[in-house]
């Protein structure tokens, strides 16, 4: 009954696997502070002894950019996961209901891919945490990617699983797929979820030493971050076309912006699979390709942030979902670009325009471009807190919105 909802995130929505999503997303922004500002001359990525190292060095600005990503790091992990096992006991319960039924049978069926991508999202930030925390970690690193690819192997089968599911129910019986109630981005969310578990497969590629490791790291990717594509492809277009028709579904309004992270998950994907090719298959690319490719990206992202943005001012979602008192499980979109449009314009900036030699490191023009993305960190930061404040905090007599 309403009159016992004490909180909106008590009305369930497969959805509030996004506020796991969205701090695990946080936290490897904070990474960014590490990868980017600790020398790691012999890895790819910075660990614990290179941390340490440079704090040792260091001077005050590069101590304190330390300190506050490993203080950024712990916390968003700790949301993440605090978050995961939260949504894990509630959507059981969720299992028990009549609103679990009606929901296998409609549109939102898809929003249950939300499960895996969040399960994948924290074993990426898992690996982050142990690589950040735990001295020693990457003398046995090699051990440890065999059992990161299970993980993601058998998410990556919860997520087949689930959106298979959900496609043959709406591919074998004419007329269950709403057309009218289509008209988001909503059923992007099932490439989301594969991309993750794609972008996961794409770690070894770009840090294991063993061939065969890298090898299959680069199927097993390659698999996932092409389903991903192909299924983007099919719900964008013809979510768009819905929109066109009927208009974009104000409480899904956020979802147009997934675009966003979408780029830089694949993006990320593909720069661990230049680099694993790279390595061990002696298979080179230029720093200019690169940053085109990256550019490329970014400016695609743009482009979905303006049109969301412009869509959701007009609707007037900020004022009464964020900054309102009403409520919809699915404002948790929202980090995920944010999140998003600084990882990959981290990227942008060192693996781009740096290492061509388009900007000095840490010139003035390097601190004006890198401000943009730092805002767009800050923006992700206030985000998270401000949502879980107006969904899981004690008192409330708001109800949340189910988004499609």
């Amino acid at each position: 009954m309403p009159s016992q909802v004490k909180r909106p995130a008590d009305s369930y929505s497969p959805l509030y696997f996004l506020s796991s999503v969205g701090a695990g997303g946080v936290a490897v922004t904070f990474f960014m502070f590490l990868m980017f500002w600790v020398p790691h001359p012999d890895r790819p990525v910075p660990i614990f002894e290179d941390i340490v190292a440079a704090w040792a060095r260091g001077n005050l600005p590069q101590q304190v950019a330390i300190a506050i990503a490993m203080g950024g790091i712990a916390l968003f992990a700790v949301l993440n996961l605090k978050a995961l096992v939260w949504n894990i006991a509630a959507i059981g319960r969720f299992k028990q209901t009549e609103a679990y039924t009606k929901l296998r049978n409609s549109n939102a069926e898809s929003t249950l891919a939300a499960y895996p991508l969040a399960v994948a999202m924290s074993i990426n930030a898992s690996f982050i945490v142990g690589l950040v925390f735990v001295p020693g970690l990457w003398s046995v690193v090699e051990y440890l990617f065999p059992a990161a690819m299970a993980a993601f192997f058998l998410t990556g089968l919860f997520a087949l699983r689930t959106i298979g599911h959900f496609l043959g129910r709406v591919l074998t019986k004419g007329g269950v797929f709403d057309m009218t109630a289509h008209n988001s981005f909503a059923q992007m969310l099932p490439a989301f979820s594969l991309a993750m578990v794609g972008v996961g497969f794409a770690a070894p590629a770009a840090m294991s030493a063993t061939p065969q490791t890298v090898a299959a790291a680069l199927v097993l990717s390659t698999f996932f971050g092409i389903g991903a594509i192909l299924y983007g492809l099919y719900a964008s277009v013809t979510g768009f076309a819905s929109m066109l028709h009927y208009g974009t579904a104000r409480e899904s309004g956020p979802t147009l912006m997934i675009m966003v992270p979408l780029m830089t998950i694949l993006g990320i994907l593909f720069m661990r699979q230049t680099h694993g090719l790279h390595v061990t298959f002696d298979v080179h690319a230029s720093d200019a390709e690169t940053m085109m490719f990256l550019i490329r990206l970014v400016s695609v992202q743009v482009v979905f942030l303006l049109l969301g943005t412009l869509v959701l001012r007009a609707q007037g979602y900020f004022s009464d979902f964020v900054l309102g008192s009403r409520t919809s499980p699915g404002s948790y979109a929202l980090v995920c670009p944010a999140v998003a449009f600084n990882v990959l314009g981290m990227f942008l900036v060192h693996k781009g325009f740096v290492a061509a030699g388009v900007l000095d490191k840490f010139s003035a023009g390097y601190w004006a471009i890198t401000a943009v993305f730092l805002a767009a960190q800050a923006i992700a930061v206030l985000l998270v807190f401000r949502l879980n404040r107006q969904h899981f905090g004690k008192p409330a007599a708001r109800v949340a919105v189910p988004a499609e």
